[in-house]
């Protein structure tokens, strides 16, 4: 048989190649009994030191790094075996005398990886290499090229077998680069178009080179293969139902630790009898719940998972192998199709639950709330094959398909720092996507976004694609612009694994390898099942309507129980019985479950709050009483003047060390507390009474405005330091990151975190409020509605710079408006505080309480440095966030007002200011600083002070159709409390919140403060 070092004719181009391999379609696969073992490794050597001399003239291509040791007569791989030592010796240097370059090439594989050259030469090198250490000046002679004359040649041997191995080289990188385009995963057969790069005629082969040997020694197994025999390597590896993505990741040596896991089995698991048969009762399970909700409660929408049955194994596959790499906690996010079998079939929620809700027997327990049953939530702790516990958590989530993403990872990142599990190993999110919804909405480019950002990264995400290869009745080449749905993904130096879901033994390989990869470089990666959707979109849709051709298709398939039960018969792993009496034990087991959910005496329960929350509560602000919120002054103090200090040698630029030396003369009483200092004050109390303290955003580290400077630089070095993880030793965890670009994924990471942080303060803070527009599906799905949804409370605090300063209008509204008109039965808090010390009673009231809602702040700009809104170190001892504010004007007495102005937020200290200069004490003016839950009985109060019938009228900067007003006067009517005539100043009603000329912007709001005074 010829060796490589022997060559092959110059002319290797010849026309009409064709080469018959067999390719195994899935249903051939599972027929396979026998499959390739794993090779043992060789045996280790020691690599070379750094001493050792540079034997290579130049460094191999990627290519030329295939090569391996040619010896004539070796069809085992045990290429010394009929030779003696001596001769073996003589045999490598003819080798090296004859094709340096090739021997460099092959030296240079020995230096990265001596374990994949073979022993022979091994030896070789290492005998040089200690001839070069014990004679440094002496160059080895085997590494001289051929000489003519004074000029250095290519023997022609060495020429050609460097070019055919190239051939060999490119072949292979074809397949491992486009083999998945030739993988059979879809189980509906659609055709998939030819790859021309993987014809070994596109790399100049011909038929008559199937029988020579080429050199595969940077592969797993042998180290030299002919060429027929590689093919059928790679078409094994990567043409059979697992299609690998991976060489777009630019990490070399992630790349070859994939290559290795899938080259050395051929991308195929061996499983044992017992796996394959809890395979086949997964499997059962899944029809037979499928079935059985379809016959009971017929016409009722389920989304059911028929034709992806595959989903629940590969799921329990997933977590025992997770339980068995350490993991405790796994999140679970995903949409409505095959929720309910996830449900029941992996979450462990009693089927008699599931029934019920189908039954809808308890209409009364469900009026105004409650969501729909594909929606729900649940939680559980699930026992492993081994007796591993692993507490699963599937969150509860709206129509908004893969918005539940980033609220996932949120809470799986909250439950990891709660752990200090700095690692990042023993909480996990597994998060399952429809093709079409990853392809097609844009918050999965956010989620994988911040999958390697050092303030949302949880150590890898497991993303599952139920790949229906469809969304609702648009077929894929309408709703996207990509070859695969996963694209997206690879955006990430992370791998994609398309698998076809009718081969659950590739699936299972599928999972090992993904969980494999995702605990040894704790990256995010993702496994693309193909399957179909038996039905339509839902139970009471036609899909033959719009999609007859892929539904002719589907109607021939036999269920994959079927096809996988039948395999494992014929391989007598399963006896016909055995399988059907699997699908009649779950039957009769659900058959049980109806008969108690429909009894007339059955007790349903709305599901509490996991014991993380046990003494914290919802409902209405009344059964929330006030706590104290002040801090002693003398610790105040203490705490401000800890934050001016920083390292020996630390550099800040000069106006932070003017703000820094600001903040010591507060500590001192020789200023009053600014915006930035009560605000970190009110951080650092927290922190040192055992709250932890998030805060997250776009450019919070300084704050939009330079306000905090949480986090401080040093000019010289770029060295950061934050202070408020300084304050004491026990104190509780501080952090504060600037968020990537993105406000839908970030809030959404943030609320997530803060359902699993109710002692904490969390804070999601926008760059201008307006920029949370953006996250509307996050604050009208989750945020103000989780409560009345899902029974979810959440502490998460929004801080929105709000206020019209003339900078346009995407710069001056948060939308005050929008979250007004969301509120109902006390669901959020929504506020706008006029001063430092509301913000510092503000944010402490949000923690100490244990009424948890999500509180939303307007907060100021230009006013977060003005002498207007400072305080006293007393008004944070003593004070307490005041809902709403009294008219301050004591010069006169209330029977003189003749004028009531009502107003929120920064206009306040314009209209302050106007009455001080127009000297108009008869007009009083009340600051409404919590505008939700809206505190009638203190607004009463104050009103009760002055003269019945005293007009009231509420002004506000924002147009008329916007701000407050409209609110307001739902609330309220035209006449407040019944006792005073309500009218309203502001701007005129707009389609936009501002005007962009800031002279226009000042004649608008001149006339809204001239006009609130009559003028």
């Amino acid at each position: 048989m010829e060796s490589i070092a022997r060559g092959f004719p110059p002319d290797c181009r010849r026309a009409g190649f064709s080469l018959e391999v067999t390719e195994m379609s899935p249903s051939d696969t599972l027929m396979a009994t026998s499959r390739p073992a794993r090779p043992v490794a060789p045996e280790n050597s020691t690599l070379p030191s750094a001493n050792s001399p540079n034997f290579m003239s130049a460094s191999p291509t990627a290519s030329t790094r295939q090569i391996s040791s040619p010896t004539p007569d070796s069809t085992n791989g045990s290429h010394q075996a009929h030779l003696t030592t001596d001769e073996l010796a003589r045999e490598l240097e003819n080798v090296a005398s004859s094709s340096p370059s090739y021997v460099e090439s092959l030296y240079q594989e020995y230096v990265k990886s001596p374990e994949k050259v073979d022993v022979a030469w091994r030896e070789y090198f290492r005998q040089i290499a200690e001839v070069a250490r014990q004679a440094p000046h002496q160059e080895a002679q085997f590494f001289r090229p051929p000489t003519m004359g004074d000029s250095n040649v290519v023997s022609p041997v060495e020429l050609e077998a460097a070019i055919l191995q190239e051939r060999v080289d490119r072949l292979i990188r074809n397949y491992r680069a486009m083999g998945h385009y030739a993988a059979i995963i879809d189980p509906l057969g659609q055709p998939r178009e030819p790859v021309p790069e993987l014809d070994p005629s596109s790399c100049d082969f011909s038929p008559s080179d199937l029988d020579r040997q080429f050199s595969t020694v940077s592969s797993s197994g042998p180290n030299v293969r002919t060429l027929r025999e590689i093919l059928q390597w790679l078409r094994n590896t990567y043409c059979r139902s697992i299609g690998a993505q991976f060489m777009h990741i630019d990490n070399v040596k992630v790349r070859e630790w994939l290559q290795d896991r899938m080259e050395s089995s051929e991308n195929r698991i061996s499983l044992t009898a017992d796996q394959q048969k809890r395979i086949l009762k997964r499997l059962s399970d899944a029809v037979v719940f499928e079935d059985f909700i379809l016959r009971k409660f017929q016409g009722a929408k389920s989304f059911s998972l028929e034709g992806g049955e595959t989903l629940i194994p590969l799921l329990e596959l997933a977590i025992n192998k997770s339980a068995s790499q350490g993991v405790e906690e796994i999140i679970l996010g995903m949409a409505h199709r095959g929720r309910l079998n996830v449900l029941a079939s992996i979450m462990g929620k009693p089927a008699r639950a599931i029934f019920r809700e189908f039954a809808d027997l308890d209409p009364q327990m469900h009026l105004g709330r409650g969501d729909v049953k594909y929606h729900l939530g649940y939680s559980n702790d699930y026992t492993t094959a081994d007796g591993k516990k692993v507490h699963l958590s599937l969150c509860f989530n709206p129509s908004h398909l893969e918005f539940v993403n980033t609220v996932a990872l949120g809470r799986v990142r909250a439950k990891q720092d709660r752990r200090q599990d700095v690692e990042r190993r023993k909480s996990m999110a597994l998060l399952i996507h429809g093709d079409a919804a990853f392809a097609g909405e844009g918050i999965t480019q956010e989620m994988l976004n911040l999958s390697e950002l050092e303030s949302t990264r949880t150590g890898g995400t497991v993303h599952v694609i139920v790949n229906n290869q469809i969304g609702f009745t648009t077929p894929p080449h309408q709703g996207r612009s990509t070859a695969y749905a996963t694209d997206v993904a690879k955006m990430l130096q992370i791998p994609i694994f398309h698998v076809n879901g009718e081969d659950p033994e590739a699936v299972a390989q599928v999972v090992e390898l993904a969980m494999d990869f995702r605990c040894e470089f704790q990256r995010d990666v993702v496994i693309d099942m193909y399957c179909y959707r038996l039905r339509g979109h839902n139970e009471q849709d036609e899909p033959r309507f719009t999609n007859p051709g892929m539904y002719k298709a589907i109607d021939r398939r036999q269920p994959m129980r079927v096809t996988y039960s039948n395999h494992l018969t014929k391989l007598g792993g399963v006896t016909q019985q055995e399988a059907d009496e699997l699908v009649s034990q779950h039957k009769s087991q659900l058959e049980s479950e109806y008969q108690v959910a429909t009894a007339s005496d059955y007790q349903h329960r709305w599901e509490q709050p996991n014991q993380l929350w046990k003494t914290y509560r919802g409902g209405n602000e009344d059964i929330a009483h006030d706590v104290p919120t002040g801090v002693p002054v003398d610790r105040l103090k203490q705490l401000l003047e800890i934050q001016t200090h920083l390292p020996d040698g630390f550099k800040p630029h000069p106006k932070i060390q003017n703000i820094l030396d600001q903040r010591r003369a507060i500590s001192r009483g020789e200023k009053p507390v600014d915006w930035g200092a009560a605000e970190i004050l009110a951080y650092a109390s927290l922190l040192t009474e055992k709250h932890p303290v998030r805060l997250h955003g776009q450019d919070c580290e300084r704050g939009t405005f330079a306000h905090r400077h949480a986090v401080v630089h040093d000019i010289e070095t770029g060295a950061k330091y934050v202070p408020l993880q300084h304050l004491t030793v026990e104190q509780a965890r501080f952090q504060v990151y600037n968020s990537a670009l993105s406000e839908t994924g970030v809030l959404g990471f943030d609320y997530g975190f803060s359902l699993d942080c109710p002692d904490g303060l969390t804070i999601w803070e926008a760059q201008f409020g307006d920029f949370v527009n953006v996250a509307q599906v996050i604050i009208d799905q989750f945020i103000t509605s989780a409560e009345d949804k899902w029974n979810r409370y959440s502490g998460l605090t929004m801080l929105l710079p709000h206020g019209f300063e003339g900078a346009g209008p995407e710069h001056s509204s948060a939308r005050l408006e929008r979250f007004l008109e969301a509120c109902a039965e006390d669901n959020i808090q929504v506020c706008y505080p006029t001063t430092a010390a509301q913000m510092f009673h503000m944010l402490r009231r949000q923690v100490l309480r244990h009424w948890r809602k999500p509180l939303v702040v307007m907060t100021p700009k230009y006013y977060l440095r003005s002498p207007q809104v400072t305080a006293t170190l007393d008004d944070l001892a003593n004070g307490s966030f005041q809902r709403i504010y009294p008219d301050v004007l004591t010069t006169r007495p209330d029977s003189a007002v003749q004028r009531i102005l009502m107003c929120t937020g920064k206009i306040y200290h314009e209209l302050a200011q106007r009455r001080q200069e127009l000297g108009r004490s008869e007009v009083a003016i009340i600051r409404v600083e919590q505008l939700y839950p809206l505190p009638t009985a203190e607004l009463q109060q104050q009103l009760s002070r002055y003269a019945p019938n005293t007009p009231v009228t509420w002004v506000q900067e924002e147009p008329e159709n916007m701000g407050a007003w409209r609110f307001i006067l739902a609330q309220w009517g035209l006449n407040v409390l019944s006792q005073h005539q309500l009218r309203c100043v502001s701007r005129p009603a707009s389609a936009s919140p501002a005007t962009g000329s800031k002279k226009s912007h000042e004649i608008e709001q001149e006339r809204v403060l001239s006009e609130a005074f009559g003028q």
